[in-house]
């Protein structure tokens, strides 16, 4: 899978790092290219994530998003690599990454990466502390 351009994952300091929180992003425009037949696959990326230190910047995201519209791309594929990314970038406490696809061949795709930093857990199982759901 290649990128062009590459798109940079700008961040900022998380302004209430001191607790557990979620960001939910629903980013419904995601495009890229099937590798097999370069016709344009569509797709809705919701992306959830407890911030450490860095929490990413929605511009920058925008942007990285849309640096995948001329790439070929398995579904599964690129939705392990936008999240390595976002992980690499912010060093969450948590990430998932949900990849909705659109109707191709008759068939949806939904493919849903995670990542939990070392040693990190929720305040209860399948919530956050206070309890917040962490799916939606």
């Amino acid at each position: 899978m290649e990128r062009s351009p590459p798109a940079v994952l700008d961040t900022f300091e998380n302004p209430c790092g001191e607790r557990d929180y979620v960001i939910r992003i629903r980013i419904p425009e995601f495009t890229c290219l099937c590798p097999k037949t370069g016709q344009p696959d569509f797709a809705t990326l919701l992306l959830e994530y407890v911030p450490d230190r860095r929490c990413v910047e929605l511009k920058a995201l925008k942007l990285y998003v849309w640096s995948y519209r001329s790439v070929g791309a398995f579904h599964e594929a690129v939705t392990n690599r936008i999240l390595d990314d976002l992980v690499q970038a912010l060093m969450p406490r948590f990430a998932r990454l949900t990849a909705r696809f659109n109707v191709r061949g008759g068939l949806y795709t939904t493919v849903v990466a995670e990542h939990r930093a070392p040693g990190w857990q929720p305040g209860a199982p399948g919530t956050l502390a206070g309890g917040l759901p962490i799916v939606p």
